[in-house]
């Protein structure tokens, strides 16, 4: 093999090459595959959503909006505590925190995605044995568990204060289970949508405006299409008003197939119109899913 004072005495113009021995050992070790690469792009990614991992920065806006979104649960669980009063509806949290939870999918899907299209960082992942379905999985689950402790932590605070003040289990338990099914699809629906609004730009702050904006403007039209039904007195078209926001699609799930209380003027009429709720539900998933697929197939490496 040639040293570098060989590489030193060869004349110019020569036809020859060169081999260079800088020392390095090479790596004889396990190719771990797409798995171990998947799973390890899902734990950053969730990890990142709370900025844990990263910059002081970071994590002060995903903190602040956690502390928002238990402390109603802390004060109203501390209330039952002391005054024994009946705890609170656990499905109906979510609706009153709804902009909360806006804010929080805003600020973090496109911390998740964007950044990435950015900085064209896509290629440094796609050069390893990773596809984009394995990418696409990895943000939408990261995203979507993220989301998932975002709310069933205020949950399992009003929970803890049911039990604490010795409320009746036999109610409280069943009422818990129907919140944490409804946090789960509710999870899964939000941070589809975020993650696709998120990925049609490379900007953040334009993502983070998108994403707001879209979920509040369904929340307020679904809002302002059920009131009016409502007061017209057709029931059943503000029951199916509720399919506009994700929020009352879920909460229309938990209304109509688990029996759980709804803050809301009308609900879907009966098992079938839950059951129509819950294939939206589940097409905004998969479609989201789609999509998402769709947007990094044309992405360039």
């Amino acid at each position: 093999m040639s040293t570098p004072a060989d590489y030193g005495r060869a004349r110019p113009g020569r036809n020859q090459g060169v081999i260079h021995d800088l020392g390095y050992r090479h790596y004889d070790g396990p190719r771990l595959g797409r798995a171990v690469i998947t799973r390890a792009l899902f734990v950053e990614s969730a990890k990142g959503a709370y900025g844990l991992g990263r910059s002081a920065r970071s994590k002060v806006m995903p903190m602040i909006l956690l502390a928002a979104m238990c402390l109603p649960a802390i004060i109203i669980a501390i209330v039952t505590v002391v005054t024994k009063a009946d705890a609170p509806s656990y499905t109906a949290y979510l609706l009153n925190t709804e902009l909360l939870v806006m804010v929080y999918v805003a600020g973090q899907a496109p911390a998740s995605v964007s950044r990435d299209l950015r900085f064209r960082v896509i290629s440094l992942y796609f050069s390893r044995p990773i596809r984009r379905i394995d990418y696409v999985a990895a943000k939408y689950a990261a995203m979507a568990v993220a989301l998932l402790v975002f709310m069933v932590l205020p949950l399992t605070i009003l929970f803890a204060g049911a039990l604490l003040a010795k409320l009746p289990i036999g109610d409280q338990v069943p009422n818990y289970l129907r919140s944490l099914a409804g946090a789960v699809l509710l999870a899964l629906v939000l941070a589809g949508i975020g993650l696709v609004i998120a990925a049609l730009t490379p900007r953040r702050g334009l993502g983070v405006a998108a994403v707001i904006a879209v979920l509040a403007m369904l929340a307020g039209v679904q809002a302002a299409v059920q009131a009016i039904a409502d007061d017209q007195g057709r029931d059943t078209f503000a029951g199916y008003a509720g399919l506009i926001s994700p929020f009352t699609i879920v909460d229309g799930v938990q209304s109509a197939l688990l029996g759980a209380d709804t803050v809301l003027p009308a609900q879907p009429p009966g098992i079938a119109g839950g059951l129509v709720f819950l294939l939206a539900a589940l097409l905004i998933v998969a479609g989201t899913f789609g999509a998402l697929l769709m947007r990094y197939r044309k992405v360039s490496i």
